[in-house]
């Protein structure tokens, strides 16, 4: 595994993916900023952060979890990226890269799940797990 959260490509692409978000959502109208806006946003937070918090925690099990809860952030990103668009909400050109980037996120977060399930698995009785 990683040294550290910040080698993990996963959490390097939630960032980008925050940033896209940030840049996507700046032009929403200004009634939305304490709806779609603000929910777009902490939802992208929370992807690069769950990982960050689960990887601090010390065990594969308890980072399992948070990989878990940013698989689920993301999707939650992903039906506000749907909700905006048929609001017709924000550019279309970013919200496709927003999309992109996040399908992308949400396959790494799969494989980084099965990645620690695997090994939790095969030593269940460690303490490390």
């Amino acid at each position: 595994m990683a040294q550290s959260f910040r080698d993990l490509k996963v959490w390097n692409k939630a960032i980008d993916l925050t940033v896209l978000v940030y840049q996507f959502t700046v032009d929403f109208p200004k009634q939305e900023v304490y709806g779609l806006t603000s929910q777009m946003r902490r939802a992208s937070v929370s992807v690069a952060s769950n990982m960050a918090e689960g990887s601090a925690r010390g065990t594969k099990r308890d980072f399992c979890q948070f990989a878990k809860l940013a698989r689920g952030s993301n999707y939650e990103l992903q039906t506000q990226l749907v909700i905006s668009r048929r609001l017709r909400l924000g550019n279309d050109d970013r919200c496709e890269a927003v999309e992109t980037l996040s399908q992308e996120v949400g396959k790494m977060l799969s494989g980084l799940d099965e990645y620690l399930t695997d090994k939790i698995r095969s030593h269940p009785l460690t303490t490390e797990n």
